[in-house]
């Protein structure tokens, strides 16, 4: 199958194709190398292939956070992000977690505490 610069014909390279906000969707050097890009609205690079096989696709939230990450060499891993874009959450295929999402509070009654404690007792401030 003939490349893009092969079936243009193109003697020049690099060559590259960019899309109406600047983003390279194309590009291919003179040894027959090349890569295809795909971006979102944000300009988040969602998808990648090149020349030697590889691809990988991302997914991004409303802060361009980058949430989800998978490839070719079926290596993924997906993150959670806070209201400030810091990263509370993250999990790989590798088996790698890293949890700081905040816990719940634990909420007790008086009788529940009292059994806890193993004696009756009196809250102060």
């Amino acid at each position: 199958m003939k490349t893009i610069a092969q079936q243009l014909k193109v003697k020049q390279f690099p060559f590259e194709i960019k899309d109406e906000k600047g983003n390279r969707i194309y590009f291919e050097n003179s040894t027959n190398y090349w890569i295809k890009s795909e971006f979102d609205e944000n300009n988040n690079e969602i998808y990648h292939e090149n020349s030697t096989n590889f691809w990988n696709k991302r997914e991004f939230d409303e802060n361009s956070n980058e949430i989800y990450y998978e490839d070719s060499t079926n290596f993924w891993n997906k993150r959670e992000f806070d209201e400030n874009s810091n990263e509370i959450y993250y999990e790989a295929s590798d088996g790698k977690i890293i949890d700081n999402r905040p816990k719940p509070m634990e909420e007790y009654t008086m009788e529940e505490l009292t059994k806890i404690v193993g004696k009756e007792f009196k809250l102060v401030k």
